[in-house]
């Protein structure tokens, strides 16, 4: 879809204008979203609503409605015709689209302020941005200490585009029954959770930064599974060494948090350590292994989230790119699929004959 340029002339200087003045729009949608105007449109469906109707049930005056409707216009979020106004497709879904509400409350809430040092985390490869929140070297560590609204939104985008993908990647974890399964960058621990309540005999061992384990401990515990979830606190970047008894190792949306030679490093580091018929099991979002542009679109979007906002040097990749950073660890990918949930690639991994386990 990228190999040509197929807009004309016309087309094209509408769209620069459309990026040229972006802020402005998203900001619209939002306000639009939140002062209640687009589910009053949607309520009064194809009757429509004149201005001082729409103003009378909002908690901001005719002013503020009147510049918001008319940018809502050339965002084609709502129509007008004979004084009425209309909630049109867009504006459709960005009141009803569960995805689209996660994804501009996590631009709002985590990216926006941060963004307007994008060119300074291109320059510096840090995440320049992140000091709109504090002064950390990676948002990781940060995540329990920021703003509720940014907190809450960094959760529900990571957990929409997992949970869906979780229910869709056991069964093919579990075909060969594990006993035991290491769930790298564990996160809430809500794969680990999910692994035991969907196979009663695996056992699952949670790594990753103390902070992290300490809320996954809690959240475990809270459903009485603490008996079958042990906990490894570690930086997967340091030396310290690693337990070796899992029949998998586990890693959703993990390693596209780091640059290319830090995936080298950790897959060289599990490999090392694996045993002989263990599997190396990774689901990630491949911006070229989406089949809808859109998806392709706002895969390449959020990386610039990685880029200023959570560590300076990592993103989405492509997933012909993540075959040679598996290769050069020592891996060969022994089944890949697509398309799980919204638009996860599963890789199961082996190590490559010859390069040996321990």
């Amino acid at each position: 879809m990228y190999e040509q340029d197929t807009l004309s002339a016309l087309d094209a200087i509408t769209e620069a204008q459309r990026i040229a003045f972006a802020p402005m729009l998203f900001q619209t949608a939002l306000c639009l979203r939140n002062t209640g105007v687009l589910a009053y449109l949607d309520e009064q469906g194809k009757q429509g609503a004149l201005l001082e109707d729409i103003t009378a049930n909002s908690n901001v005056n005719e002013y503020a409605i009147s510049v918001l409707l008319d940018m809502g216009l050339s965002g084609r979020i709502v129509t007008h015709k004979n004084g009425h106004y209309f909630i049109a497709k867009i504006g459709h879904f960005l009141l009803h689209d569960t995805m689209t509400r996660v994804n501009m409350d996590f631009t709002q809430d985590v990216c926006y302020q941060g963004l307007y040092f994008l060119a300074n985390a291109l320059e510096e490869e840090k995440p320049a941005g992140l000091k709109v929140f504090g002064e950390w070297p990676t948002i990781y560590p940060a995540l329990s200490q920021l703003p509720q609204a940014a907190r809450e939104s960094w959760f529900a985008f990571d957990h929409y585009y997992s949970d869906t993908a979780f229910n869709a990647a056991l069964p093919h974890i579990f075909s060969n029954k594990p006993a035991t399964l290491y769930d790298v960058g564990g996160n809430t621990g809500k794969w680990a959770l999910r692994c035991c309540q969907y196979d009663d005999n695996v056992r699952v061992t949670l790594l990753d930064l103390p902070p992290q384990i300490a809320l996954a401990r809690e959240n475990i515990d809270k459903v009485g599974l603490s008996h079958r979830v042990d906990f490894h606190a570690v930086d997967m970047l340091s030396d310290a060494p690693l337990p070796g008894d899992a029949d998998i190792w586990w890693m959703s949306q993990f390693l596209d948090c780091f640059s290319p030679e830090q995936i080298i490093t950790m897959l060289t580091k599990i490999r090392r350590v694996m045993k002989p018929n263990a599997r190396l099991c990774i689901m990630e979002l491949f911006w070229d292994a989406q089949k809808f542009e859109a998806a392709s679109f706002s895969l390449n979007a959020s990386s610039l989230y990685f880029t200023c906002m959570a560590n300076g040097n990592s993103r989405f990749y492509s997933v012909g790119k993540f075959y040679n950073y598996l290769e050069t660890a020592g891996f060969r990918v022994e089944k890949r699929v697509d398309d799980l949930g919204v638009g996860h690639t599963l890789l199961i991994c082996q190590s490559q004959q010859g390069q040996g386990t321990v």
